[in-house]
C-alpha cells in the first residue's frame, strides 16, 4: 500500500467514523509541492487565510506523480470533502470523469474549464498582469534585452511569454524579448538547477531582466539572476521578498484569493466559470519595501496608466490561447 493511499484511506476512515457531521473543504496542490514559492504556495496562504479566519480546517495532499490526481478526488469525495479545491490544469480531464460520480460535491479548479454543474472554474488573464511587469522590465532594462523562461511548454504558459512581450514592446519598441521554455513534461516546473542554466544563458545573450513564469523552477531563476548581478520577476505569489533589491516586481496572480473565496463559500458554493483580472483584482503587480528602490515614480505612473486602460478595456492585451499566436514574440 502506497504512502497516498494510506494518508487519503485514513483521512476517509476518520471522516466516516465521525459522521462527517460538518463537511471540511480538501486542497489539492499540483506537482511542485505547497511550498513552490509561487502558484501552490499562494493557494496554500488562501487556503490558511480561511483557517485563520473562520477557525475551520481543512484536508490536504501534495501529489507526487500524475497517477494520484484521480486517486485523491475521489478519496477526498469518498470522505464527505466538500468543496474540493484543486490547482492546475492537469486536472482538468480526471476531474471531467470524477465531479459526475459526486454530484453533491462541489469541485473548483485553478487553471481550466472543467463544464460540470457541480464545478467552479476559475480562470485568470495572465497576459493582462505580464503585459504589465514586460513594460516595467523594458523601463528598467539598461541593454534593451530582457529574458522570459517558463516551466511546462504549454499554451498557459504562452500566455504569459506573448503578454510580457507585449508589455515590452510597448514600452520600448526596439527592446528584445529573449524566451525559453523550460521543458515538454512536468517536471519542468521543479528544476531550479534548469532554471539557473537558462538564466545563465539569458544573459549571455544581453538580458538584464528576466521574468520567471516557472513554478519552482522560478527559484533557480530568480536566485541566479541575484548572484549574476541582474533583475528578476516573480510570479504569481509576491516573490519580491525572495531577494531584496533585486528582484524588479512580481506578477500578482491572486490564486489566494481564488481559493479562500471557495473554502468561504462552502458547499453552496456557486459553481460556473470565473475569469480573474485586473479589473476585478484578480491580477496585478507587486510593490513593497523590497523593490520600491528599484521602480521609480514614473515607470510606476506608466505601468499604472496602462492597467486602467486594461481594466476599463481601452487597451487590449492580445490572448496567446484565442488563437495560438503572439504578435510580439516568435515560440
Amino acid at each position: 500500500m502506497s504512502v497516498m493511499h494510506k494518508i487519503l484511506g485514513g483521512t476517509a476512515a476518520l471522516a466516516l467514523s465521525a459522521g462527517a457531521l460538518v463537511a471540511e473543504p480538501a486542497m489539492i496542490f499540483d506537482l511542485g509541492g505547497k511550498f513552490d514559492k509561487s502558484f501552490n504556495e499562494s493557494a496554500f496562504t488562501g487556503a490558511q487565510r480561511w483557517a485563520e479566519e473562520t477557525g475551520g480546517t481543512f484536508r490536504e495532499i501534495e501529489l507526487q506523480s500524475e497517477a494520484q490526481r484521480e486517486q485523491a478526488l475521489r478519496r477526498f469525495a469518498e470522505a464527505g470533502a466538500n468543496p474540493i479545491v484543486m490547482t492546475g490544469f492537469a486536472f482538468g480531464n480526471v476531474l471531467s470523469e470524477v465531479a459526475p460520480d459526486y454530484p453533491d460535491t462541489k469541485f473548483a479548479i485553478i487553471d481550466m474549464v472543467v463544464d460540470q454543474p457541480n464545478v467552479r472554474s476559475v480562470v485568470f488573464n495572465e497576459h493582462e498582469g505580464s503585459y504589465l511587469v514586460g513594460m516595467m522590465a523594458a523601463l528598467a532594462s539598461k541593454s534593451d534585452t530582457v529574458g522570459f523562461i517558463g516551466g511546462m511548454d504549454i499554451p498557459l504558459i504562452r500566455k504569459f511569454a506573448c503578454g510580457y512581450a507585449q508589455g515590452v514592446k510597448a514600452a520600448n519598441a526596439d527592446a528584445t524579448v529573449v524566451a525559453n521554455m523550460t521543458g515538454t513534461t512536468p517536471a519542468a516546473w521543479n528544476d531550479p538547477v534548469k532554471g539557473s542554466e537558462l538564466t545563465k544563458a539569458q544573459i549571455s545573450q544581453g538580458a538584464d531582466v528576466v521574468y520567471a513564469a516557472a513554478g519552482g523552477t522560478g527559484v533557480g531563476v530568480l536566485q541566479t539572476a541575484a548572484d549574476e548581478g541582474i533583475l528578476s520577476i516573480g510570479v504569481d505569489s509576491n516573490q519580491n521578498y525572495l531577494h531584496p533589491g533585486k528582484v524588479l516586481t512580481s506578477m500578482m496572480k491572486r490564486v489566494d484569493n481564488a481559493v479562500y473565496q471557495a473554502m468561504k463559500d462552502g458547499p453552496e458554493m456557486e459553481t460556473g466559470f470565473n475569469v480573474m483580472s485586473i479589473a476585478n483584482g484578480g491580477i496585478g503587480y507587486a510593490m513593497d519595501d523590497n523593490n520600491a528602490s528599484l521602480v521609480t515614480a514614473e515607470m510606476q505612473a506608466m505601468v499604472d496608466d496602462a492597467a486602467a486602460k486594461i481594466s476599463s478595456g481601452e487597451l487590449m492585451v492580445h490572448d496567446y490561447m484565442s488563437d495560438d499566436s503572439c504578435p510580439a514574440l516568435s515560440f
